[in-house]
């Protein structure tokens, strides 16, 4: 079974090239997803968590609120928080990894922005990225989440560069100003196919 790592900015097209990979069969296992899973229900995040930031992260109900959790870690915690959160990510999408494999699945995607990072790449047998122009990715980041074009803007420039994702992958899969979702996704199929045995 191939492991599969799909990184780049938000807005580059991901979502697209995932679905390409689901289509020769692919399970997709989302970073962010099972990062909301596990703050749901792992005792070991909520513990690690807790120690991190405190108890006042805890909604009445004693389970972590993500409002509380975000007002604690942001300006100055992020890095803290992704201190405590990746090695408990990696190790369930590992565990994720290793069931797909289990079930002759003949590949994984793991799909996150920081999979270099976190250490999720490590899991991996060969890293895309997927790009794009910042202009088109804040086009697209607007209409995905409706919000304004300013604001779309610094949530894109927030983001690591594209040389970044470059630097760290062993596939550019770029996503250019006439593709269509259609045209794009057979590139990412044609790549695939030449990656999935």
């Amino acid at each position: 079974m191939k492991v599969i790592g799909i990184t780049g900015p938000t807005g580059a097209g991901k979502t697209t090239a995932l679905n390409a990979l689901r289509s020769l069969g692919a399970v997709v296992l989302d970073g962010d997803a099972v990062y909301h899973e596990l703050l749901e229900s792992s005792t070991e995040m909520k513990k690690a968590l807790t120690g991190a930031f405190g108890r006042d992260i805890l909604d009445r109900e004693g389970k972590i609120d993500r409002r509380l959790l975000a007002e604690a870690v942001y300006p100055d915690g992020l890095e803290r928080l992704n201190q405590v959160t990746h090695p408990l990510i990696v190790a369930e999408i590992a565990q994720r990894v290793e069931k797909a494999r289990r079930e002759g699945r003949p590949a994984a995607a793991i799909d996150a922005i920081a999979l270099v990072e976190s250490g999720l790449g490590e899991l991996c047998d060969v890293i895309v990225a997927v790009l794009a122009p910042l202009d088109l990715r804040v086009k697209r980041i607007m209409a995905r989440d409706g919000i304004d074009e300013a604001y779309a803007r610094r949530r894109a420039l927030a983001q690591k560069p594209d040389a970044f994702f470059r630097a760290h992958s062993d596939y550019a899969l770029e996503n250019v100003e006439n593709d269509t979702p259609e045209t794009f996704g057979e590139r990412a199929l044609e790549l695939f196919r030449i990656l999935v045995p």
